[in-house]
């Protein structure tokens, strides 16, 4: 027997957050900045450096990752001119609930708006979730070690710099002289 496939709109603000943590970081806070906190299109773009439609397209990329890794039936566009459309189409999804959108990028669409909803448990919750992990047991051993490797590294560069061999002299340069003035 298998599960039935979830139902984007009654996802857990849980299994976002751990699809969300599980993800690379840049689309993970991509889609945090943009649905989470809320923030506008236009400001994303201001953000990152890129345009709107650059936002868009990378937007879209995230939430098809986000929408698989949560077990949603998501596919990645055909080529460039669906992307291109689909992030046009998810944009204005993002903006309207009556905004039409092919069968393919429902689920994305979904998922994206779940995330908006939840927005305030799931922004707690990764909050959480990053301070737990600052004060973890390996987190402070990983933070010891990378201590005690700066601190290696600056005693080997302090060790060569000073046992290094002494320069010899420097040669004194003749002084130029400048050719005679014709007469």
């Amino acid at each position: 027997m298998t599960s039935p496939e979830p139902d984007a709109p009654r996802l857990s603000p849980t299994v976002l957050i751990a699809a969300l943590r599980a993800m690379e970081p840049r689309p993970s806070a991509l889609l945090n900045r943009r649905l989470v906190e809320g923030r506008s299109q236009e400001d994303c773009a201001t953000f990152y450096g890129v345009s709107t439609s650059a936002i868009s397209v990378l937007l879209l990329r995230a939430a098809v990752v986000l929408a698989r890794d949560v077990g949603l039936p998501a596919r990645e566009p055909a080529g460039d001119d669906e992307e291109a459309a689909w992030a046009r189409m998810l944009a204005e999804a993002l903006l309207r609930e009556d905004a039409p959108l092919p069968a393919a990028l429902v689920p994305v669409a979904e998922v994206c708006r779940r995330l908006r909803a939840a927005g305030h448990d799931v922004a707690a919750g990764l909050e959480l979730a990053s301070r737990e992990d600052a004060a973890s047991p390996h987190r402070r051993r990983e933070e010891w070690l990378r201590r005690l490797a700066v601190a290696a590294l600056l005693a080997l560069t302090a060790y060569l710099y000073l046992s290094r061999p002494e320069e010899p002299p420097r040669r004194q340069r003749p002084p130029v002289r400048s050719a005679p003035a014709p007469r």
